[in-house]
């Protein structure tokens, strides 16, 4: 494929807060080069004098936008001043407001569907608001089309009914009818990325694959992420084998959920549901000539140039705790979210800081992980490395691939004043000794593929010298081994904490520690930052 991607910025709601935001972007492309665009989903605007004096010189021409942005209508009556009469047009030097509904076609062919304002209750519905009209006709000539083949990218200011299942639960969310077949990239607790599947598996042909992102409003006090950046081809560039290959991380489509479940989570239903059909992919139609199975639903940054990973990673033969996309993964632990990795603090850890760096899909140790991911995991074992450092901890890193089938990279910090890297390293030597295990030194810059291939069981430690202590397992390892000897007196010296089963906390207990290790993370977080 030789077209270009793209590089798109995204945000949350700004409301008013123009000057963070511009001076978020300009700091960012001086790390990380130039975008083509900023979109930006909710409310830009607020009614209150500073920000009206703020935009006042943006609008005047006195400060401009360093990057070319794109901006939905209002979504309150009081912000409606700013807008004019027409629909869709320049508000300031690289300040464009979309409109209230429609597509926007870039000179790259990629497409942008967006609606903007909130569900309104009544026809016609208030400038500020959508009607069920203005969804059918912004859907109808689309679908409507024998060469539509879906749109590249979907603005909304709400939520899409149901978007959460299968992934984290937001609290206080408004539940809408209107848009439940439409992706829509907002605000709301933390980050919220989840892949959806287009399809049913062995039921119907392959599709594109749907990304849900989810961003917190601008400048916003708890730091959570407001700026998404992503590279997107546009679906129309695509070669239809790149267009439906399914990441690893996929979970099913959360809109469709039985009649009965759906009607469960309406809030209040505007108008009538056809429960077997979503816009950008419909279910209730038959396929005409030439035409696939089913009408296909935007996609974004997962139609990306994808690097070909080396082999499939094996599926979990159940229940699989660890798996992001999966319904068992206790998402209240979940402290930091990348692109292929995220971290998660430990249940029932040694220490309060003990977390887990884990892949987003599923794969068993880190010898069957791609390229890609890797590189993510190496960035996230020196962010926590970091963090340990700045509060007077060496780090400890063992991985036991064996009886597991998830990888978990165990993450540990060891106080300074405990004791020193030697004293650890001595202490995980003599305890395999004991059990009449071989812990061998690797030298620093090997790479464990190296010298184990895909499925060999395996126990390794990575202190914070570089060092590497690896055990080829043959039988009878101990699970706890890793555990064991932190816990130990002569490390950490809390040897009741050497099994997690005897240190559950209960689910409000473990989710206070995760918010307050998150906050605490927070200036070392990447994934806040790319």
């Amino acid at each position: 494929m030789g077209d270009k991607p793209l590089r798109v910025l995204v945000c949350g709601d700004v409301e008013g807060k123009i000057n963070v935001l511009f001076n978020r972007v300009t700091s960012i492309e001086k790390k990380s080069g130039k975008f083509d665009l900023l979109l930006c989903v909710g409310e830009f605007f607020a009614p209150s004098p500073a920000a009206e004096a703020e935009w006042e010189k943006y609008r005047s021409g006195v400060k401009r936008a360093p990057i070319h942005t794109y901006i939905l209508g209002a979504a309150s009556q009081e912000t409606l001043k700013y807008f004019p009469s027409s629909d869709g047009c320049e508000l300031a030097e690289n300040i464009t407001y979309l409109g209230r509904r429609g597509v926007f076609v870039g000179a790259s062919g990629l497409q942008v569907a967006y609606v903007s304002g909130r569900e309104g209750k009544q026809e016609p519905a208030p400038a500020h608001c959508f009607s069920p009209k203005d969804i059918t006709s912004l859907v109808a000539p689309l679908v409507g089309s024998s060469k539509f083949k879906g749109v590249d990218i979907l603005l909304t200011s709400q939520w899409p009914r149901g978007v959460w299942h299968y992934g984290n639960n937001p609290v206080h969310v408004h539940l809408f009818v209107l848009i439940g077949g439409l992706c829509a990239p907002v605000i709301l607790t933390h980050p919220f990325l989840d892949l959806v599947r287009n399809h049913m598996v062995l039921q119907e042909s392959a599709q594109h694959v749907s990304r849900f992102i989810a961003l917190a409003s601008v400048g916003n006090l708890t730091k959570k992420k407001y700026l998404y950046a992503f590279n997107i081809v546009p679906l129309k560039s695509m070669d239809s084998s790149e267009l439906v290959k399914q990441p690893q991380d996929v979970t099913e489509n959360p809109y469709r959920k039985p009649a009965k479940e759906n009607q469960k989570d309406r809030a209040a239903p505007v108008a009538p549901e056809e429960p077997a059909s979503q816009f950008f992919f419909d279910l209730g139609k038959k396929p005409q000539a030439g035409q696939g199975p089913g009408r296909k639903r935007h996609s974004d940054a997962d139609r990306l140039a994808q690097h070909k990973q080396p082999r499939k990673p094996p599926q979990p033969t159940g229940p699989c705790w660890f798996c992001l996309a999966s319904p068992e993964v206790e998402k209240h632990l979940v402290v930091s979210i990348g692109t292929h990795c995220y971290m998660a603090l430990a249940k029932g850890g040694l220490t309060p800081d003990h977390v887990l760096v884990l892949p987003v899909g599923h794969y068993q140790s880190v010898v069957d992980l791609g390229a890609e991911v890797v590189a993510e995991l190496e960035r996230y074992k020196g962010a926590v490395k970091e963090f340990y450092r700045s509060r007077g901890c060496r780090c400890v890193i063992f991985e036991r691939n064996y009886r597991s089938q998830h990888l978990q990279l165990q993450v540990v910090p060891v106080p300074l004043d405990k004791c020193a890297t030697e004293d650890i390293k001595e202490a995980f030597v003599v305890q395999a000794q004991e059990q009449q295990m071989e812990l061998l030194e690797i030298p620093e810059h090997t790479d464990l593929k190296q010298i184990a291939q895909p499925g060999t069981p395996y126990f390794y430690v990575e202190l914070d010298t570089g060092e590497k202590l690896f055990h080829r397992i043959k039988k009878n390892f101990p699970l706890q081994f890793g555990r064991e000897v932190l816990a130990s007196e002569a490390v950490l010296n809390i040897p009741t904490r050497a099994d997690w089963r005897e240190c559950k906390s209960s689910q409000e207990e473990e989710a206070a520690l995760a918010q307050t290790f998150r906050q605490a993370f927070v200036p070392f977080d990447f994934s806040l930052l790319d």
